[in-house]
């Protein structure tokens, strides 16, 4: 997982379209969302509550699921949010969310990026409902917005 404070590495991840996300882009700051499974209702919570908790930065929606089912979810939940995939690994993979009891259990957690490409919050976790760090993103996205 990140290290807040550090450089976000370059990622490409793909849209529900086929369109390439580049990871910074340096369009300003950027949540990413990690979810453990598009059928995990915990975590469609989590992605319904970041509508009002994220206010202010862009967010992006990271799911394991593969572009297909990830459109169809998308469309069916009236996700307002891009939602992004791996082109040959996981996105979780990429940021080093695992795996784990047995590789039964996707890790699931967010990150957020300021316009920089440095990380100012980073949270991952193995049961869905320790994952979502709602306090953290919180006082990271209003430290973002934080006068000088």
């Amino acid at each position: 997982m990140f290290e807040t404070g550090s450089a976000a590495p370059a990622m490409v991840l793909e849209d529900t379209t086929g369109q390439d996300v580049r990871i910074p882009d340096h369009q300003g700051a950027v949540l990413l969302y990690f979810m453990r499974s598009t059928s995990c209702p915990i975590c469609n919570r989590h992605v319904q509550d970041l509508v009002s908790t994220a206010a202010g930065v862009r967010v992006l929606i990271a799911v394991p699921e593969d572009r297909e089912k990830a459109a169809a979810w998308k469309a069916k939940r009236g996700i307002p949010f891009p939602v992004l995939t791996g082109r040959r690994d996981s996105p979780h993979e990429m940021i080093g969310l695992s795996r784990k009891v047995f590789g039964s259990m996707q890790q699931s957690g967010s990150v957020l990026i300021d316009a920089d490409g440095v990380i100012r919050h980073a949270h991952g976790a193995t049961l869905p409902t320790n994952s979502y760090d709602k306090k953290g993103i919180i006082a990271a996205i209003a430290a973002l917005h934080a006068p000088a």
